[in-house]
């Protein structure tokens, strides 16, 4: 077992998450990274309702009695869900773990926090994470620019993020953004993180509810395919390479303006896609990392994987660097 101040703060056994994933966080999933020791988290605008986020978590909780959290991610909408009753579910369902994440997230880690609720914010650069612990959260995710999602816009890789973040931050950090394996665990570890927290390659599990063709194309590709899309409307967004991400990228090109987009990226298509198993019809959310990703194991073998090899590592090759 590794101990970490995040096992030792979220209460889990591996410091491994498993951030929050539009249409991926889900009960099957979640309680699957759970009942291994680590941490997953329910995405809650992935649930069409606040009530059916209730209905989530209580399903969540009937498939493991292990520490498990939700995502609460706010973005700035002409129309925006509501955010309050989501916060208000996450509270009154005895949820004892939250991520946030998105612009903004004041509000939300206030009422969290006065719930006694342990918060974990996600940031992409250094200056966000600063505001985030001024904010009063208990640990801050930092994603490089490997990432899958939003990488934001300073085109920071982790190598130099997560040690820049390491050296201003009181509070603990997770690495996120290119782990997917056990070197990956203990190179963030030397970086000054607590753990490492996962999306890509926990999409490639066999508890992760996509259909198999698409984990099989992240078996498949390496770590060339990705496209960065909507750089022209800074609001950069990683994804897995394919025929929707080419026009998204042609449509940009040609300086069209998000309505031009939109059509190609809607939630509504990337959702039926990621059911029916067309990896061609919808943007998919893919990092660099996919070229480490080479098998679709179950979430237990995948956690203990890491674990054991980075307890390897650790304790046998890095060993054999020091001199007597």
């Amino acid at each position: 077992m590794l101990k970490t101040r995040m096992t030792e703060i979220f209460g889990v056994q591996h410091p491994i998450a498993m951030g929050g994933m539009q249409n991926v966080g889900k009960a099957e999933l979640v309680s699957a990274v759970a009942n291994a020791g680590g941490l997953g988290f329910l995405t809650a605008l992935t649930q069409p309702t606040p009530d059916a986020l209730a209905r989530e978590i209580d399903r969540c909780r009937a498939m493991t009695d292990r520490p498990f959290g939700v995502n609460l991610t706010v973005l700035p909408s002409i129309d925006p869900p509501p955010y309050q009753d989501y916060c208000r579910v996450i509270i009154e369902s005895g949820v004892r773990i939250v991520e946030t994440a998105g612009s903004n997230p004041r509000p939300f880690v206030d009422a969290f926090k006065a719930a006694g609720i342990k918060v974990l914010h996600k940031c992409v650069a250094v200056r966000h994470a600063l505001s985030a612990e001024r904010m009063g959260v208990d640990a801050v995710s930092i994603d490089g620019f490997e990432c899958a999602g939003h990488p934001g816009e300073d085109d920071i890789p982790g190598l130099i993020l997560i040690p820049a973040t390491a050296d201003k931050l009181k509070v603990p950090i997770l690495a996120s953004g290119g782990f997917a394996d056990g070197r990956g665990l203990v190179a963030a570890l030397a970086l000054g993180a607590e753990g490492i927290s996962m999306g890509t390659r926990f999409c490639a599990t066999q508890e992760a509810p996509i259909h198999d063709a698409f984990k099989q194309r992240i078996v498949a590709n390496d770590e060339r395919e990705t496209d960065l899309i909507f750089r022209t409307y800074r609001n950069t967004a990683r994804v897995g390479r394919n025929m929707i991400s080419r026009q998204v990228i042609e449509r940009e090109g040609q300086g069209l303006p998000f309505g031009e987009v939109a059509e190609l990226v809607s939630g509504a298509r990337g959702r039926a896609a990621l059911i029916s198993g067309d990896t061609e019809d919808g943007i998919w959310w893919a990092g660099t990392v996919q070229g480490l990703i080479h098998d679709v194991p179950t979430v237990v073998d995948l956690i203990e994987r890491i674990v054991a090899d980075a307890r390897v590592i650790l304790e046998q090759r890095l060993n054999r660097v020091l001199a007597p």
